[in-house]
């Protein structure tokens, strides 16, 4: 069965898209990614929390601000702690990607 992955974060231009090109080709899983800014060209919403099985967040506040607008996500959720720090693709960015996603991608 496949595992349908959300990577989440404000404007979906850096973290989330690096995190979804990482694991996209990865077998067994299905990967987007989505921002919960206004006005964001993929923006969070009902049908995506749907779709996913696992929803990962760079921070609290991605947690929050979708749990308060779809409460049943709220099992769904990790946040992963990464700030808002980093371009797309930055190499110091995927290697805290992979640190802490590599053990969820490998164990399912």
């Amino acid at each position: 069965m496949v595992k349908r992955i959300l990577f989440v974060c404000s404007g979906n231009i850096h973290r989330s898209p690096t995190a979804a090109k990482m694991f996209k080709d990865r077998k067994g899983f299905e990967v987007r990614s989505a921002g919960t800014s206004f006005g964001v060209l993929n923006p969070v919403g009902a049908e995506l929390i749907r779709w996913a099985d696992k929803i990962f967040v760079m921070e609290e506040e991605h947690r929050e601000i979708i749990v308060r607008r779809y409460p049943e996500a709220a099992l769904k959720i990790t946040v992963l702690g990464i700030e808002d720090n980093y371009y797309r693709d930055d190499p110091q960015l995927k290697a805290i990607l992979k640190e802490k996603l590599e053990s969820y991608f490998n164990s399912q």
